[in-house]
């Protein structure tokens, strides 16, 4: 009797756990600066927060003009509780014959319905 309620006390604690705080804000941020290189529209999608929608035209098409466009030596890293992910690295692009590079900055997150979305730069 014992064991069965610890396993049923440890599956429900798995359970709180995995709802609250899911994700991680500095993995929200990398994979969605990943499909925006990507074009990976549906990612993109998923991965904005709601006060971003209104933008997500220029979102995904970023990139569409360019060729090549890679992410070098990303780092992201989220600073504490703030929602706040701050990142290293950089997006370089081919825009006709001339290489452009952007360098990764700091970016907000926040969660909705239990999940980290990215939702712009951070001041």
């Amino acid at each position: 009797m014992r064991i069965v309620f610890l396993a049923i006390s440890l599956i429900l604690l798995m359970a709180a756990c995995s709802d609250a705080g899911a994700g991680d804000p500095a993995e929200t941020v990398e994979n969605y600066m990943q499909a925006k290189v990507d074009g990976d529209v549906e990612n993109i999608r998923a991965l904005l927060c709601s006060e971003m929608e209104q933008f997500f035209d220029r979102e995904s098409n970023t990139f569409a003009t360019v060729s090549g466009a890679t992410i070098e030596d990303m780092t992201c890293t989220a600073k504490g509780d703030e929602g706040v992910v701050r990142c290293t690295g950089k997006i370089v692009a081919l825009y006709g014959t001339e290489e452009q590079e952007f360098p990764l900055v700091s970016y907000r997150t926040v969660q909705e319905a239990g999940e980290w979305k990215w939702c712009g730069e951070a001041p």
